[in-house]
């Protein structure tokens, strides 16, 4: 059984158990991505690889301050899945 959408689920920050922190949400529109971080949005970007490697360079720099972000995917069914947490391996730019 699936969990019930929220109305005003983009106002408030997303959570996900046993992170503290900031997180940058990538989500799709159409045929493009977007990266949501406080409250603004960047992009567009042509891929969800594009926009993924976007945010976790921005969440890498974040983290070198001594914050611990997150990157966030939104997947179809509008759950948020992390993708990327501050400490783990950076991914190949390629």
């Amino acid at each position: 059984m699936s969990r019930p959408r929220l109305e005003n689920q983009g106002e408030s920050p997303p959570f996900v158990p046993g992170v503290t922190g900031r997180s940058y949400v990538i989500e799709r529109r159409a045929d493009l991505w977007m990266i949501k971080f406080d409250g603004d949005e960047f992009g567009p970007y042509k891929t969800e690889r594009e926009a993924l490697l976007f945010a976790i360079d921005a969440a890498q720099k974040l983290g070198e301050r001594g914050e611990c972000p997150q990157v966030l995917v939104t997947a179809e069914d509008g759950e948020l899945r992390p993708a990327w947490t501050f400490g783990e391996p950076l991914p190949p730019q390629n």
